[in-house]
């Protein structure tokens, strides 16, 4: 978003405190993310992007709903990029507890093509081995080789990657996956969205600078600054703590 978006000023809430929300109930995922929305409109922000599938699947329509602000969330581009890329319209779906149970992957494939058969795959050891840095630190070829074992005989050329941690363990999941299949992840077709948005609605920033993110987390300082160096290369991120 950033890379894609510099002159957009970008201001981002992790829920570090309570994460994951994968095998959180609706109400708490659906609570947690009107909550950190009436914090972001109360920012000022003119529009809204929820960058997470768990609250994408479950909090979207009340979110639209309540503010006046377009809100995107990161299902329907996902969805929308794996139909475009599957020849034999058979596709897998790696989501969280949440996501998978909600079935939203599968509603918004089927919108675009019924005739697509979808494999959905809870997975609740992925988001904790990111978190925690285990996927850098340890041999994790072990625990991806036994959570993607339900798919393994399965005939699909296409697998979604249904949470925004996801990503960041790509190469581990392809090295489980059948040879051939392409992974696609919902990041740059959200971009896409979020740009023809700004664009189409007359609000996009036509000013060339570059505009430095803010970065608020509900939990510790220290241990979202490293993360955020880590998975976005950034010195020195402007991170500050936010209490809800």
């Amino acid at each position: 978003m950033m890379s894609f978006l510099p002159e957009e000023k970008i201001i981002y809430i992790g829920d570090d405190a309570r994460c994951p929300y994968g095998p959180r109930s609706v109400e708490e995922v659906k609570r947690f993310t009107m909550e950190m929305a009436l914090a972001l409109s109360d920012m000022g922000i003119k529009m809204l992007v929820v960058a997470c599938n768990t609250a994408t699947a479950v909090a979207l329509d009340d979110l639209r709903n309540r503010f006046p602000f377009p809100v995107l969330g990161v299902i329907e581009p996902g969805a929308r990029a794996a139909s475009q890329v599957s020849p034999t319209r058979r596709i897998v779906v790696l989501g969280t507890v949440g996501t998978i149970k909600s079935r939203a992957y599968e509603h918004a494939i089927s919108a675009i093509s019924a005739e697509t058969v979808v494999y959905p795959l809870a997975c609740p050891e992925f988001v904790p081995l990111v978190e925690s840095g285990q996927y850098k630190q340890t041999d994790i070829r072990p625990i991806m080789k036994k959570t993607l074992e339900p798919i393994a005989h399965l005939d699909f050329d296409t697998a979604i990657l249904g949470c925004t941690h996801y990503p960041l363990l790509h190469n581990h999941i392809q090295e489980q996956l059948p040879s051939g299949v392409t992974i696609v992840s919902s990041a740059n077709e959200t971009v896409k969205d979020v740009k023809r948005t700004l664009s189409e609605l007359g609000i996009a920033n036509n000013l060339v600078e570059h505009k430095k993110p803010i970065f608020y987390t509900t939990g510790g300082l220290g241990e979202f600054i490293e993360i955020t160096s880590d998975w976005l290369k950034i010195e020195n991120p402007d991170v500050r703590h936010l209490i809800l």
